[in-house]
């Protein structure tokens, strides 16, 4: 049992050279909620605002002058128009580009940076893994999960802050990891090629700098009770975006709401109401 405890907490990508020393996240250093990053269903996020066309304005996340997969635009528009982020800080992880989004509630972006993902093509986690060890893991079945998570910075075992994102599967985003120098993630990270960045256990790795000065700040205060939460997007690679999230494209919504007859064409009368000729 104690076993089994002490592997749940285990961030995959940590100490993959290592498989004697098998990390492990203390459940005295979870946050308060009893799962503090949980996945949620893409049909719990929020519905698209019910409001009339002359009242509509699309909102839209800026991505300043980054460069964004069409995907990465899409979801992170759709986020900030709908509200799906409920007023906290988001993170979109583009597991095509192996490239990571942060973003302030409202849609400015804090900043971005490359990622390492998990070796295995695939958007779901093996069941049960988050409890096994490392050494049990093929390579097969490290895969980076996605879907909409409620994150949560915490220590791991060792100390080392880290944004728990799927805590049931054990994946967090954290610092890149050097301590295997035959897997070169630093190299891999500065490789154009994202197939160069498929490498983790299923963790997400970015440059230690950009957790310390953008994903960290993030993260802290964000709201009215510990301050430490916020929303994680990991895109989807074998699926499509719209069918994870619920989500839509916010340029044909607004397209439709401007499109649809005025209220000033509506005539009352005693018959009824009825579009004027």
């Amino acid at each position: 049992m104690i076993a089994a405890i002490l592997a749940k907490g285990i961030c995959l990508g940590l100490l993959a050279a290592s498989f004697s020393a098998h990390p492990a996240f203390a459940a005295n250093d979870v946050a308060p909620l009893a799962n503090p990053s949980r996945s949620l269903s893409a049909h719990q996020g929020a519905a698209a605002p019910a409001t009339t066309a002359s009242e509509y304005r699309a909102k839209r996340a800026n991505f300043e002058r980054e460069r964004a997969s069409q995907d990465a635009r899409h979801v992170a528009d759709w986020v900030v128009d709908s509200g799906d982020n409920r007023g906290l800080p988001f993170v979109i992880v583009d597991k095509t580009d192996a490239k990571v989004f942060v973003f302030h509630a409202d849609g400015r972006l804090r900043g971005a940076a490359p990622a390492l993902l998990g070796l295995a093509v695939g958007d779901d986690s093996v069941p049960g893994i988050g409890d096994r060890k490392l050494a049990t893991i093929r390579p097969e079945e490290r895969t980076t999960p996605a879907g909409r998570f409620v994150a949560a910075l915490n220590p791991d075992l060792h100390g080392e802050e880290v944004l728990w994102v799927d805590y049931k599967a054990a994946i967090s985003l954290h610092p890149v990891i050097t301590s295997n120098v035959q897997e070169r993630r630093l190299q891999r990270l500065d490789s154009p090629a994202p197939l160069d960045h498929r490498i983790s256990y299923g963790c997400i790795n970015v440059p230690a700098e950009f957790f310390k000065s953008v994903v960290h700040p993030a993260f802290t205060g964000t709201n009215g009770f510990t301050g430490t939460y916020g929303i994680v997007y990991v895109l989807p690679e074998t699926r499509s975006a719209q069918k994870v999230f619920a989500s839509y494209d916010v340029d044909e919504r607004e397209r439709l709401q401007t499109a649809s007859p005025p209220l000033s064409a509506l005539v009352v009368s005693q018959s009824g109401t009825h579009i004027a000729k």
